[in-house]
């Protein structure tokens, strides 16, 4: 899209995460992530005076086999580590206020820089501690 969306890949090619910087803008509906990924994120951009109708999401079974991540700064500055599948360290970046990550495999990690605060958005029922594989 820009160069204000960031993708990171494994040394083997497979995507890890996107990092969607703070001034990134949108001036047409434009998603990051394509269909077929389990986790929808993306800009939707409406006119002035612009309408969603109402409207309710069927009930659709799915089935997911990993847990996409979305994170957003909303206040604060940190760096994080991704990792591919393996375990090993692909990228590390900073995040600012207002970056998004979006993780759609491996695993990440995180120092504060500052005070920071996550917004986090993820797939649920979260079933604790338990899925999670600490490295």
């Amino acid at each position: 899209m820009s160069e204000f969306i960031h993708r990171i890949h494994s040394e083997s090619g497979s995507l890890l995460a996107y990092v969607i910087r703070s001034d990134f803008s949108a001036d047409i509906t434009s998603f990051v992530t394509p269909p077929e990924h389990n986790f929808q994120v993306g800009f939707v951009v409406y006119p002035k005076d612009g309408e969603i109708q109402s409207h309710y999401h069927r009930k659709i079974n799915r089935k997911i086999s990993n847990t996409s991540e979305v994170l957003v700064v909303r206040k604060g500055h940190c760096e994080i580590d991704i990792y591919d599948d393996e375990q090993r360290l692909a990228e590390t970046l900073e995040m600012k206020t207002g970056d998004v990550m979006v993780m759609v495999s491996g695993g990440h990690g995180f120092r504060m820089i500052e005070n920071t605060v996550f917004l986090e958005i993820k797939q649920g029922p979260y079933i604790g501690i338990d899925e999670k594989k600490r490295f």
